[in-house]
C-alpha cells in the first residue's frame, strides 16, 4: 500500500470549507471525487486541518493510501486534469508507511489579509477584508505581541470548536504593510476553531481604537471587562503552510515538482 501526500492550493470561495458536509459542496469532496477518476477506484482523503467555509489555503496538506502505482506526474497532473480551476494539485510526495497529514504536523501558517483603501477593490474582493485606511498600525503591532508564547485562547473560538484543549502555543504574529495590503502573518503549533479569524478581528478593533491593547491582555487572561472577541470575515484568510519536523523528511520516498 502506498501512501501519497499532496499539497494543495484553493480558493475557499464558493465551497462550504476543506471538510465534506451534507449541506453543501466541499474542497474535499471535489479532489476525492477527481482522485477517484484517475484511480477508478473510491478514494478517503486525511487532511492536516479543516479550513471554514469561504478559507482559502496555498499549502494544504492531505495524504491517501492506494495499490495503484502510477508515478507521482500523473498524481499532481492527471488529479488537476480533473479538478475545477478553483481548486490544483501543487507537490505530490510518496511517504512511508506511518505518516500522518494531520497527527504528524507540527506546525502552521496562516495569513489573514486586509486592503486598506477609500474604495473596494474587486481585484482583492475574494482573498481581503476591505477597511477604510484609518487603522493605527503601530497599536496593532504592540498588541498582537500579546499572543506569542503559551496562552489559553478559550476567548478565541467559536462554540462549535470540539478541542479538548484552548491552550495554544503562538510562535509569531507580524504585520506587514505593503501599499494598500495589510497581511496579519500567525505561526502556532495548532489553532482553535475560528482563532486566527478572532485574533484578525480584534487586533482590527484595536487599530480602530475601539478596544486598547490593555483590554486584549485581559481577554486574552479570560478576565471580565474583556469583551468578546471580534471575528473577521472567513475570506481575508488563507492557510500559507504546514510543518513537519525533521524526522518526517525520512519517510519521503519520492517528490515530484517542488512547491513553489
Amino acid at each position: 500500500m502506498r501512501t501519497i501526500k499532496l499539497t494543495l492550493e484553493y480558493d475557499g470561495s464558493g465551497y462550504v470549507g476543506w471538510q465534506r458536509q451534507p449541506n453543501g459542496l466541499s474542497v474535499q469532496q471535489v479532489v476525492e471525487e477527481a482522485l477517484t477518476q484517475l484511480l477508478g477506484q473510491a478514494v478517503t482523503l486525511f487532511s492536516s486541518g479543516r479550513t471554514d467555509a469561504g478559507v482559502h489555503a496555498r499549502g494544504m496538506v492531505a495524504h491517501l493510501q492506494t495499490e495503484r502505482f502510477l508515478p507521482l506526474r500523473a498524481f499532481r497532473d492527471g488529479t488537476n486534469r480533473f479538478l475545477p480551476p478553483t481548486v490544483a494539485v501543487k507537490q505530490v510526495e510518496e511517504m512511508k508507511g506511518g505518516f500522518h497529514a494531520r497527527f504528524d504536523a507540527r506546525g502552521k501558517w496562516y495569513r489573514y489579509s486586509i486592503y486598506l483603501a477609500p474604495v473596494r477593490t474587486p481585484l482583492h474582493g475574494r482573498s481581503a477584508w476591505w477597511l477604510r485606511p484609518t487603522l493605527d498600525l503601530d497599536a496593532m503591532k504592540e498588541a498582537a505581541a500579546l499572543f506569542v508564547g503559551r496562552h489559553d485562547f478559550a476567548a478565541f473560538r467559536t462554540s462549535g470548536c470540539a478541542a479538548k484543549t484552548t491552550i495554544r502555543d503562538v510562535f509569531a504574529v507580524d504585520l506587514q504593510c505593503h501599499e494598500h495590503l495589510l497581511t496579519i502573518d500567525v505561526k502556532g503549533s495548532g489553532f482553535l476553531r475560528n482563532m486566527v479569524r478572532m485574533m484578525a478581528g480584534t487586533l482590527v478593533e484595536v487599530g480602530q481604537g475601539k478596544r486598547s491593547p490593555k483590554a486584549l491582555a485581559e481577554l486574552l487572561a479570560g478576565r471580565d471587562g474583556g469583551g468578546s472577541a471580534h471575528t473577521a470575515p472567513a475570506h481575508g484568510l488563507c492557510l500559507m503552510e504546514v510543518w513537519y519536523d525533521a524526522a518526517e523528511s525520512n519517510k519521503v520516498l519520492d517528490i515530484f515538482e517542488s512547491f513553489g
